[in-house]
């Protein structure tokens, strides 16, 4: 749960944040893939979100879902597959729906793991057409993306390939499904997907391996560890931006980013960096009304008893911060 953009929203300071969000692999299985009714409906009616995916039939039950609920956000969701380039591909449509790639099944390493074969299975493939997110981008006239989350089995790091202009340009925060052994045959693995975005000024912040699919057994073993259940496959791996740090991009440093980024990594659960963005805007920009968080500083950590108990008062980041509260 958020900690301070409920409260910024509260005081009327969230309306100047409008967020734009791309989902590549927006299928939607699971609750969780449900963004408008996630942690991020808290900046509707600020709130655009993309969908893209291979699969037309799942963009058309996303949209007749929209259709019938009453939204008070923007939300698309465009049948194409993304890649880093125009052109037309083979999608390898696997049992499960959810592992369908642009990359074969690797079915000969999967098969040495337990629960795993069938889904990778391969069913059928069919050619599809591929654009890229700048290529998509430029079409729309969209400016800025501000989150972007990837997750299409094996085929992250050609979809954040085809986003460079982008991604150098405005992008705060990433998502992204990483691999660790190559579940599709030739596949990019993590290691190159965490070279580029760190050449594209971006920090490894978490590696989210909370899904039981993530770790998973030899199929001959009848044994597991409770502690630890097998082999890292796949994760998810959340970058963001860090303005305070060096050799970090100039208009990354502007405070409508700063606060935007600030917004972002309390949305995602981690409330330490939203703070720390969250003061330097205050102590550095605080003579601006838009950008003086003093008041919510104080409001969101009195949430916490241990640390009313505590006083706040004695906690360093509420001394930086006083001589800008009103």
């Amino acid at each position: 749960m958020s900690v301070f953009v409920p409260i910024i929203k509260e005081q009327g300071l969230l309306e100047q944040v409008e967020m734009t969000v791309f989902i590549v692999g927006s299928r939607k299985i699971s609750s969780k893939d449900d963004y408008g009714a996630s942690p991020w409906s808290i900046f509707a009616p600020n709130l655009t979100i993309y969908g893209f995916d291979a699969d037309a039939e799942a963009c058309e039950a996303a949209e007749a879902k929209l259709a019938s609920q009453q939204i008070n956000w923007t939300e698309k969701h465009i049948p194409i597959a993304l890649s880093k380039s125009v052109g037309e591909s083979t999608l390898y449509v696997t049992k499960g729906v959810h592992c369908s790639s642009l990359y074969i099944p690797n079915e000969f390493y999967i098969k040495r793991f337990h629960g795993m074969q069938h889904g990778f299975k391969l069913d059928y493939p069919m050619k599809v057409q591929t654009t890229s997110i700048d290529t998509f981008c430029q079409e729309q006239r969209i400016e800025e993306i501000d989150f972007l989350q990837v997750d299409v089995q094996g085929s992250d790091f050609n979809v954040l390939q085809g986003s460079s202009e982008i991604l150098k340009r405005s992008v705060l925060g990433i998502e992204v499904e990483v691999e660790f052994s190559q579940l599709y045959v030739n596949q990019p693995l993590f290691s190159d997907i965490d070279v580029y975005l760190r050449k594209n000024g971006f920090a490894l912040f978490d590696l989210i391996t909370n899904d039981n699919w993530c770790r998973r057994p030899r199929a001959i073993s009848p044994i597991c560890s409770p502690v630890r259940t097998g082999q890292l496959l796949w994760a998810d791996a959340c970058y963001l931006r860090d303005p305070l740090g060096e050799n970090t991009f100039e208009h990354i440093k502007q405070p409508a980013k700063i606060l935007k980024l600030a917004c972002i990594a309390d949305v995602l659960g981690y409330p330490d960096y939203a703070l720390e963005l969250l003061e330097y805007l205050t102590v550095q920009y605080g003579r601006l009304p838009q950008y003086n968080f003093a008041q919510t500083i104080i409001e969101s950590l009195s949430q916490f008893p241990q640390l009313v108990e505590q006083g706040l008062d004695s906690l360093p980041v509420v001394g930086n911060i006083l001589p800008y509260l009103n």
